[in-house]
């Protein structure tokens, strides 16, 4: 499970949805949420993806769907004979996707490649608020 130290910088409510941003280093980062408890902007958190819900980019142009994209650099690739699990290093954050081995072997992927790991905003919840 991927652990990021965010602060809440916007909360957008329509009835019981919920839009949350939050700072993550130098990057926005986006949930959706139905339920938000003692959640205000300022608030420290940890959030959290699951690794094979996170898709890897590499060399990418355009615009996308998907919300959340933190790029990095591979600093470990473990090609398996069905999966690969790649650690990505943002700042002094890691972050790991499990990806098919098909998918990693046609990109090509490398030690020290830069990449982007992607995700939708459901996919992205708070662990933890962190109290000061």
């Amino acid at each position: 499970m991927n652990l990021l130290n965010a602060t809440v910088s916007k909360i957008d409510t329509l009835d019981t949805l919920n839009i949350v941003e939050f700072k993550f280093y130098d990057i926005t980062l986006s949930m959706m949420s139905l339920d938000l408890h003692n959640i205000s902007v300022g608030t420290k958190v940890v959030l959290t993806a699951k690794a094979s819900n996170i898709a890897i980019a590499k060399e990418f142009q355009g615009q996308i769907s998907l919300a959340n994209s933190i790029e990095g650099k591979i600093v470990t690739l473990d090609i398996g004979k069905l999966l690969t699990s790649i650690r990505i290093q943002h700042k002094h954050t890691v972050i790991t996707s499990i990806i098919t081995s098909k998918s990693a072997n046609r990109m090509n992927l490398k030690l020290g490649d830069i990449v982007n790991a992607i995700f939708k905003s459901s996919e992205l919840s708070i662990k933890e608020v962190c109290n000061d």
